[in-house]
């Protein structure tokens, strides 16, 4: 029988622990999900929605959903997209 024992690196064991508050579902993730990207792309202020930011800095999931969904809303808005992704990804 053979094992496999790979090792996590550093970079996994760090997104394994990252704090959870303020808590948001992946539900609500999705359902602020239009509001938040829209407030990135157009610079609407500051965007201070920590729920988000958290969530999405421990969920895969969803923060390719929100990448992907800030690509396609800036190509159909004409905006480059780079500023708002770099915020989304910071």
């Amino acid at each position: 029988m053979t094992r496999d024992l790979r090792r996590l690196t550093a970079e996994q064991v760090s997104s394994l622990i990252l704090p959870t508050e303020p808590w948001l579902s992946c539900e609500d993730c999705f359902r602020l999900m239009d509001q938040y990207v829209e407030a990135l792309l157009h610079g609407q202020g500051e965007v201070d929605v920590p729920r988000m930011e958290v969530h999405l800095r421990g969920c895969a999931a969803c923060a390719e959903e929100a990448e992907s969904l800030l690509e396609l809303v800036a190509q159909e808005d004409g905006v480059d997209p780079g500023p708002a992704m770099a915020r989304l990804q910071g």
